[in-house]
């Protein structure tokens, strides 16, 4: 009996120690070398240093003067805690109810007859998604100018600034992150006590 413990107990010990213990030290220690903003979380920090966000959440945002992300099914708005999608099926009465609140929000400063791209109305996988389309983008030009007190050609250059195109040229869409364009824009256009 006890020369069949021994080897398990040994091989036990052994194996939490290369895979409990080494193996992710030496990955941690790894992913902290070769991908140093990924491995602290990929935090966003304004002109003062002060960490504002990640570049890969999304943060909800209803002030006039930013641009708005898309909705979020992540219970609170955007918090992280509850990252899902909203599991309600396309017969769900209450995915169509909220649809509709979406595109009425949206409609609401949107110039007449312009058509309201999809992420305006659905949300994402996660919840969480940071990056908006750039006809979502687009959309939003007039009320953000016009909110800021600026020429709306800041706005699309600010915008153009933080569009990224298709991974590799073909995979994916094209997205506009929405943190890094409204710290673009209190950067470059900053508020005035008019426009808060």
């Amino acid at each position: 009996m006890l020369n069949q413990v021994r080897p398990a107990v040994v091989s036990m010990l052994l194996f939490t120690l290369l895979l409990g213990g080494a193996y992710p030290a030496v990955v941690t220690l790894a992913g902290g070398a070769m991908f140093p903003a990924q491995a602290e979380g990929s935090f966003v920090r304004n002109d003062q240093g002060v960490v504002v966000g990640s570049s890969l959440i999304g943060q909800a945002t209803t002030s006039p003067q930013y641009l708005w992300p898309r909705p979020s099914a992540a219970g609170d708005g955007y918090n992280a805690a509850g990252s899902s999608g909203s599991n309600l099926g396309p017969l769900n009465p209450a995915l169509a109810e909220r649809g509709a609140a979406d595109a009425a929000a949206v409609r609401a400063y949107a110039p007449p007859g312009a058509a309201i791209p999809a992420d305006a109305v659905t949300t994402s996988g996660s919840g969480l998604d940071p990056d908006i389309s750039p006809e979502f983008a687009d959309l939003q030009v007039e009320r953000i100018a016009t909110a800021r007190g600026i020429d709306p050609a800041l706005v699309r250059e600010a915008i153009a600034a933080h569009t990224q195109g298709r991974l590799l040229g073909f995979i994916g869409q094209p997205r506009v992150n929405v943190l890094m364009t409204n710290l673009a824009l209190d950067r470059d256009h900053p508020l005035t006590a008019a426009t808060r």
